[in-house]
């Protein structure tokens, strides 16, 4: 048996206890301390925030040898992903391996990436900021979500969980430049020409200071190493154009970032759409994490089964009121670090934007629409238990309060592929259903 059949075995061991009704589910989740986490859409918008990474061609050291070999190139793209690797891996007091084969890096907090930027440079993570009023009381119980701790696995006070970037990371990458980046070649005027494919909600037309939703967790199929899936909040100011700011949290699946198809836990952040500012997770200087026990980039577990238990995380973004930082909070008062304001440009005042929803690359395999999936990989229409859902979600407003949506939009902008479905309820307020198979009958 594999290491994935046994994870999927795991998780479903775990989930089998769950209740798979909609209102007995939420209720449940209700009582948890975690319940964890378009105008026809601004074109203009889809084409400039769900981007990704560039598509490319891996060259393995085995297959240079069937084409033309440069020396002193190589040479130089070896010395320069070596020194990419030393500013991305920092030297760590403590190593886990995770049962999918990540290497978790238990690395002092001072010492992180964010700590390289000319700005922060000798500081220190700061204490914690003032929470949004709405939320719940605090609860600071620490529930396993990912691979790496399943066993127990701890990183020690004074440091926090790294995913170690290894030399095959940086090769899947179009350039050692570009990896851990979404690539700005792709940003598009028209969302149906550039292989990203989107099932969205949104609001815009307000002053806004942070969100929060519970997304459920699926591993849906990717069909190759130059398309992913992902479910995400992105949190947006500036115009789309050079000077669009986004910060983006939720789950993908992405075999060029990380070698494999498991969903995990990610951050990005850009202030210039994607072209020389940003990248995903801590890749870079920027996101300066202040919690022990979460990885980001790592593997989730468990995830939601068809017709079987459901999984779903809370996350909430939101702009401190005193410093102006941007911080990220996973489940009921675990904090995970803040974004610093000076990172941006006109997140250093408030969001115009706030978008939920799923993303896949669609790079047309062999001439035909791929058969990547969104989310669970089944249409809004199967309903609970069986289609993907982002519930409850809410704002930040001005007062920094947590406050319900008022105008909701949806777009799905090849619904014949993967499609979207909105709603309102008492359990779980602002919703929707949203996702899809990819190529099918309708969508050849």
């Amino acid at each position: 048996m594999t290491q994935e059949d046994n994870y999927h075995e795991r998780k479903q061991q775990r989930d089998s206890t769950q209740e798979t009704g909609q209102e007995n589910f939420t209720a449940a989740m209700a009582s948890s301390s975690w319940s964890m986490i378009s105008s026809p859409i601004i074109p203009l918008l889809v084409c400039f925030l769900l981007v990704s990474s560039s598509i490319c061609q891996v060259v393995h050291p085995s297959e240079m040898a069937n084409q033309t070999f440069n020396p002193e190139q190589q040479l130089k793209k070896l010395k320069n992903m070596k020194a990419r690797l030393r500013r991305i891996n920092k030297p760590a007091l403590k190593t886990f391996q995770s049962p999918d084969g990540d290497l978790i890096d238990c690395v002092h907090s001072h010492q992180q990436p964010a700590f390289d930027h000319p700005q922060l440079k000798g500081q220190k993570p700061l204490d914690p900021p003032e929470r949004p009023q709405g939320l719940n009381p605090t609860s600071m119980i620490h529930e396993n979500f990912q691979l790496w701790s399943l066993s127990g696995n701890i990183c020690p006070d004074g440091t926090i969980p790294i995913r170690r970037t290894r030399e095959q990371d940086v090769l899947r990458a179009s350039s050692v430049r570009r990896y851990g980046r979404k690539s700005p070649r792709h940003v598009r005027r028209d969302s149906s020409s550039n292989g990203h494919e989107h099932a969205v909600g949104y609001v815009s037309g307000d002053q806004y200071y942070g969100a929060k939703a519970s997304i459920n967790v699926w591993a849906p199929k990717v069909v190759n190493q130059y398309e992913f899936s992902l479910s995400q909040m992105w949190v947006i100011s500036g115009s789309f154009g050079d000077d669009l700011n986004t910060i983006e949290v939720g789950w993908q699946v992405s075999p060029e970032l990380y070698g494999d198809n498991y969903p995990r836990f990610f951050t990005y952040w850009t202030s210039d759409a994607y072209q020389a500012t940003g990248c995903y997770n801590l890749l870079c200087s920027g996101f300066v994490q202040t919690n022990s026990r979460i990885a980001i980039g790592a593997a989730i577990s468990p995830t939601s089964g068809y017709n079987g238990g459901q999984f779903d995380i809370s996350l909430l973004i939101w702009k401190d009121p005193k410093h102006g930082n941007w911080w990220l909070e996973f489940g009921n008062g675990v904090l995970v670090g803040y974004w610093p304001s000076f990172l941006f440009t006109h997140l250093q005042n408030h969001a115009s934007m706030v978008q939920f929803g799923g993303e896949v690359v669609n790079s047309r395999p062999s001439g035909s629409h791929t058969a990547t999936q969104m989310g669970s990989g089944h249409f809004a229409g199967e309903g609970f238990g069986k289609a993907s859902y982002f519930r409850n979600l809410q704002v930040v407003d001005w007062d920094n309060s947590l406050i319900p949506l008022s105008n909701l939009k949806v777009l799905a902008d090849h619904p014949n592929c993967y499609d979207i479905q909105g709603g309102i309820n008492n359990f779980w307020g602002n919703y929707f259903y949203y996702g899809g198979p990819g190529r099918n009958v309708r969508c050849p």
